[in-house]
């Protein structure tokens, strides 16, 4: 009888302890406010200063100076003064496993990658986990929308794209499988050489195997897609929305003539829209880039050179350098427990070559655009979803980044999560005490 008392006893404990680490609620009511008193960072590289956004139902219906609100029936909405503070549109985070891993050193909670080497059929959506407790985490800075992406392989899978206040994946979904993710075989592969003792670049002589493998899958589906026959095929399926334009191909290549490679194959295989994913190694070849109209997501901004003859700052600069090539740049940052710093890397790069309003529309409006989302996302316009943050200073500077009020889809989001829950709970018993006690 004990032991079955301690039992119940345990789990009603360990209960408790799961209630209490519940992320916040979602939010279903959609709000029509008038945000005024405030400077607007629309997203395009525009600021209006003072400034008023609308919305209501959901979407933005206006946005300018305060002479915009004179064709608006105001009877409706409620009037929120900011007092100067800023409106930006909500931050996009490209090519995250937010969702799909939550502790790292922890197998039962990580589903961001699946076995063998071709998994085009292979979709994050279903698998992204909305009570993740990173979740509120990241969007505590501005980030309220996310492309939740597999890892693995030579062919990854399917990411979507979804908002960050959801009771499910079906309900966070912007756009289900927007695109396929590439890992482009290397050329070159690190070694250890002991001879050295330091590691080297060697040949990869499974390279030309592995791009055999990749070529005979897109061989494969643009037959089957020109075939009468078509018997289901799940993965032939997932890659032909690759050919008719209704899916992104996301290429991740280390090296310069890899990226050049890697484009050409999707070339070849008349892929419509094609997005690299790359570091400063797609300086070397930003001209091609560029002729090639292909969009780079820049990867590895808050990193140090790959060689000893490269400035030390040379990371921070690659947004800046390849914009003034005539390369279409957005920008992410990788892992997931890190990636609400995503505003402040948005600020580096504004330190190295842009101005601050050029550095917002890398993981606003650019990032919107690549992703194929700027009808919806991405700037403050009137008719685009209502998703957008009010922050007391500049949201690119960690000192500025104090968000007081965030909307997606018109709800005003509960902003605090675990962090801000333990600070409340301990500053109430502590804070009143005195160092001797």
């Amino acid at each position: 009888m004990n032991t079955l008392k301690t039992c119940l006893i345990g789990g009603l404990l360990l209960l408790a302890n799961q209630v209490s680490a519940l992320t916040p609620a979602p939010v279903d009511e959609r709000q029509s406010l008038v945000l005024h008193n405030a400077v607007v960072h629309v997203g395009d590289g525009q600021v209006i200063n003072p400034g008023v956004v609308a919305m209501s139902e959901g979407t933005i219906t206006v946005v300018g100076g305060n002479d915009a609100l004179a064709e608006l029936d105001l009877t409706s909405y409620q009037f929120v003064d900011l007092g100067g503070a800023h409106v930006y549109p909500g931050l996009i985070l490209p090519g995250s496993n937010l969702g799909l891993n939550e502790v790292g050193s922890l197998g039962d909670t990580i589903d961001q990658s699946e076995t063998g080497d071709l998994n085009p059929n292979v979709r994050s959506l279903i698998a992204y986990n909305t009570d993740s407790e990173l979740i509120p985490v990241t969007r505590y800075n501005g980030v309220l929308t996310a492309q939740i992406t597999p890892e693995g392989g030579l062919i990854s899978g399917q990411s979507s794209v979804v908002q960050l206040d959801a009771w499910n994946w079906q309900d966070a979904a912007v756009v289900v499988d927007d695109g396929i993710h590439m890992n482009w075989p290397s050329s070159k592969k690190r070694e250890f050489d002991f001879a050295t003792f330091s590691v080297k670049l060697a040949d990869n002589k499974q390279q030309a195997e592995h791009i055999a493998i990749v070529e005979q899958l897109f061989s494969d589906a643009a037959s089957w897609l020109e075939s009468d026959d078509k018997m289901r095929n799940l993965k032939l399926d997932a890659v032909v929305g690759l050919f008719d334009g209704s899916k992104r191909l996301y290429i991740s290549a280390n090296l310069a003539q890899d990226m050049v490679d890697a484009v050409d194959f999707a070339r070849r295989h008349k892929i419509v829209h094609v997005v690299l994913k790359a570091d400063a190694e797609a300086l070397k070849v930003a001209e091609f880039l560029a002729a090639e109209q292909v969009p780079v997501i820049v990867t590895g901004l808050h990193t140090t050179p790959r060689s000893d003859d490269e400035d030390i700052d040379l990371p921070y600069r690659v947004p800046a350098e390849l914009l003034n090539a005539g390369v279409k740049v957005g920008l992410t940052y990788p892992g997931v427990m890190n990636a609400r710093n995503l505003p402040f890397i948005a600020g580096t790069a504004s330190a190295y070559g842009l101005d601050r309003e050029q550095a917002l529309r890398l993981v606003t409006l650019s990032n919107a655009e690549i992703l194929g989302i700027d009808d919806q996302l991405g700037s403050l316009a009137v008719g685009k979803q209502a998703t957008l943050f009010v922050s007391q200073g500049d949201a690119l500077d960690m000192r500025g980044n104090q968000l007081t009020h965030a909307f997606i889809g018109g709800r005003e989001i509960v902003l605090d999560g675990m962090q801000q829950s333990l600070y409340q709970r301990f500053h109430k018993r502590y804070a009143t005490l005195d160092e001797s006690d």
